[in-house]
């Protein structure tokens, strides 16, 4: 196994593997994962060069807190299709544009979630954790009960009642345990923490308190980078409700500019429902502040996260109170990138767009990612040109047809 340690987002503390569980001792925010990066390349480049893992998410392996044994082995996590935009592209009208779709519709569940609960199953058995649980919208329940199916495992799901039924039928046909809360995103989540503070032995994969979501998500980078050459995108277009998958695909970038794998860092450009916008509001109050001279790291740290009711047919980033929320506006700042939001009407549009011109059915959270990349190449024209972009693809379309069904 990988030797690590973590560092808080927040107030930059840092704690040894042995001395916390989920999040920082010292202020309670989340924390993220750090590496010897002289070793991690070195095991890196081996792996390269054997070949080993090819096309799985295991040939990652030296860049994640895992250890290779049966476990992973029966982990089937395959690389997802960097398409190159045939119909969009040119109809856009913007010079020199290269548009790409990372499309991890084709993972076994059909989300990107696949990754992260990839690396928080296998963690938690190398680590002899008694019982896997996790508050989800559907996503990140529908990944962790495929996942633990492929390991024999049987995990406990809690999920609001206004889950979309296909994830609900899913996340039952894989042989998961499931809880219908009868309450938000927010209040699963709360759940959630009471049962893993009563039963120790549990092992809380929910998104943003397990630092090793995070890690598992951030393969999506590592994978992007390969696929365009050892290369990164000038921009990639990410949907966003509690952060998590956009401090994921940072994270990714960081390990490999750490490794000096990569001289520059790609912008990034968060995409929010203007009925969850929680990061938005909070990110304008943060970037108002930063013209006033104050420092990223100050801001963080007194600024509270906008809590808001969120209201929209995209439950995947549907969230009141993002739970990763400070890493993922961390991650915007750092990479000078942007946040947009579109609503509803500009997600249905974007499902519709994207599936007749590509041939990717993408659920409403999934297309918020295009939605936002078609508003910004309005008003950003100039900025886009001769750019290579990506915009990420999280979600199955068949997750939830209802939206588009009666749209």
């Amino acid at each position: 196994m990988n030797n690590f340690f973590f560092k808080c987002i927040v107030c930059e503390k840092e704690f040894d593997r042995s001395e916390v569980s989920y999040t920082c001792p010292a202020c309670g925010n989340n924390l993220e994962v750090l590496y010897d990066y002289i070793k991690v390349l070195k095991q890196f480049l081996f792996f390269s060069t054997t070949g080993k893992y090819a096309g799985l998410i295991w040939k990652y392996l030296p860049f994640l807190p895992l250890k290779e044994d049966e476990v992973i082995n029966k982990i089937c996590i395959y690389h997802t299709p960097l398409v190159k935009s045939i119909n969009i592209q040119p109809n856009l009208g913007i010079k020199g544009l290269k548009l790409f779709f990372k499309d991890d519709t084709k993972l076994p569940s059909g989300s990107l979630k696949d990754r992260a609960s990839a690396v928080v199953a296998a963690y938690a058995l190398q680590n002899k954790k008694e019982k896997i649980i996790t508050a989800s919208t559907g996503n990140a329940g529908c990944a962790l009960a495929c996942i633990s199916a492929m390991v024999g495992v049987k995990p406990l799901i809690v999920v609001p009642r206004s889950a979309p039924e296909a994830k609900l039928v899913q996340i039952t046909v894989y042989g998961a345990e499931i809880i219908k809360y009868n309450g938000s995103y927010d209040e699963c989540f709360e759940y959630v923490l009471k049962l893993c503070e009563k039963h120790k032995s549990y092992f809380n994969r929910s998104t943003g308190v397990n630092p090793f979501t995070r890690e598992g998500k951030k393969t999506v980078s590592l994978e992007i980078w390969e696929q365009l050459g050892n290369k990164v995108p000038d921009f990639i277009f990410v949907p966003v409700g509690d952060g998590n998958i956009i401090s994921g695909v940072w994270k990714g970038f960081k390990d490999l500019y750490f490794c000096g794998l990569i001289k520059v860092m790609p912008r990034l450009i968060a995409v929010q429902s203007t009925g969850s916008n929680s990061i938005s509001l909070t990110f304008s109050e943060i970037k108002q502040k930063l013209k006033g001279g104050h420092k990223l790291s100050e801001l963080l740290s007194v600024i509270k996260l906008k809590k808001v009711k969120s209201k929209t047919l995209a439950d995947s980033i549907s969230v009141d109170l993002p739970r990763d929320g400070y890493a993922a506006i961390k991650a915007v700042f750092e990479s000078c990138g942007d946040v947009v939001e579109v609503t509803d009407k500009e997600i249905v549009s974007a499902i519709k767009l994207l599936a007749s011109k590509e041939g990717i059915f993408a659920e409403p959270a999934a297309a918020a990612s295009f939605a936002g990349f078609l508003k910004y190449s309005i008003t950003h024209r100039r900025v886009l040109e001769n750019k290579k972009v990506v915009v990420l693809i999280t979600g199955h379309g068949l997750k939830d047809i209802s939206a588009i069904s009666k749209n």
